[in-house]
């Protein structure tokens, strides 16, 4: 092991000094008290709740043999038309799916027009397409 070369240290140090500052060459830990650790603390356990929530929306859960990420996946499930099994996906899906329990392509197909005939239980058999 070699010796320290105390002169070169002290000119190093001198040299910090100049161009950084005086407290560059101070050691951390006389800034250092028991507040600021209390504060530390605490924002490293925000820092870990932040840190489990990404990873458990990051969490990937296997589906038919593929890895999906669990924040793709809706809660409430798909959304099918009852009429014609279609996935409703559109927002005027949205609207008739709410009204009449159908996609909007179904909502013109049976419904326009004829509301009161759907509103009395009339549904279209399959195969009537």
């Amino acid at each position: 092991m070699k010796k320290k070369d105390w002169d070169y240290i002290a000119k190093l140090e001198k040299a910090i000094k100049q161009k950084y500052g005086e407290e560059a060459i101070q050691n951390p830990s006389k800034f250092w008290d028991k507040e600021k650790e209390k504060d530390y603390i605490e924002q490293l356990k925000e820092l870990a709740i932040k840190e489990d929530a990404r990873e458990e929306q990051s969490e990937k859960v296997e589906i038919n043999g593929f890895l999906v990420p669990k924040k793709l996946l809706n809660r409430e499930g798909k959304k099918k038309c009852l009429t014609c099994g279609s996935f409703c996906l559109k927002i005027n899906d949205d609207i008739s799916m709410v009204k009449y329990e159908c996609c909007y392509k179904c909502y013109i197909e049976y419904i326009d027009g004829r509301e009161e005939r759907w509103n009395s239980g009339w549904r279209p058999k399959i195969g009537d397409n």
